[in-house]
């Protein structure tokens, strides 16, 4: 297949991951320009790598390391790291496919589809996670978790303890919940509160 047609579809496939499932449901302008450069980028190595007679093997070789490296940064969560990785998967399918296209269009749309289903916000339920930084020491788990319910309006899942600083009265957590808490609950969690206080 020509190797342009085969850049087209996976302009195609980058710009419906990037734009019409990331930004959309996440909306990280940073993100997308990364996800576009890093797919056309992986699929301009392979096809030139292909084009040179290099061994298949060798463009797996490159998605394995570039699945190795370690995103450090906090403000990328594990579900931005996978669009990242699905960004990869696209280019090096979209190149290394080129001459089988039922195959190459078949892959784009089981790796669209099943990133659509995982991130759909039915799936995701409304949970999120967030590092909060509390300006007073809890000794109680049970009075950090209705603290912690009451600032942020939601139903406390998990709570880590990331650092306590008893010279300043602080207390940095991170914090896994679920919006929307209903009225009853959010008014118990208030009255844990005020009886801590």
């Amino acid at each position: 297949m020509n190797i342009w047609f085969a850049l087209a579809v996976d302009l195609v496939t980058i710009a419906v991951l990037g734009r019409f499932l990331y930004f959309r449901r996440h909306g990280r302008r940073d993100l997308l320009f990364s996800y576009v450069t890093l797919n056309v980028g992986v699929f301009a190595a392979m096809a030139v790598m292909m084009t040179a007679g290099v061994e298949l093997a060798v463009g797996f070789g490159l998605f394995g390391v570039l699945a190795i490296i370690r995103l450090r940064s906090d403000s990328v969560t594990q579900t931005e790291v996978a669009y990242y990785f699905t960004a990869i998967a696209l280019g090096l399918v979209n190149s290394a496919a080129r001459e089988m296209p039922v195959v190459m269009a078949g892959l784009d749309l089981v790796l669209l589809a099943v990133v659509f289903a995982a991130d759909h916000p039915w799936v995701s339920s409304r949970t999120h996670r967030q590092t909060v930084t509390l300006d007073v020491v809890h000794r109680n788990p049970d009075m950090l978790r209705a603290d912690l319910e009451g600032r942020l309006g939601g139903r406390v899942s998990s709570v880590t303890v990331l650092e306590v600083d008893y010279v300043r009265d602080l207390m940095v957590v991170d914090v896994r919940f679920r919006e929307g808490t209903r009225p009853q609950e959010r008014s118990l969690a208030d009255a844990a509160l005020g009886v801590a206080r």
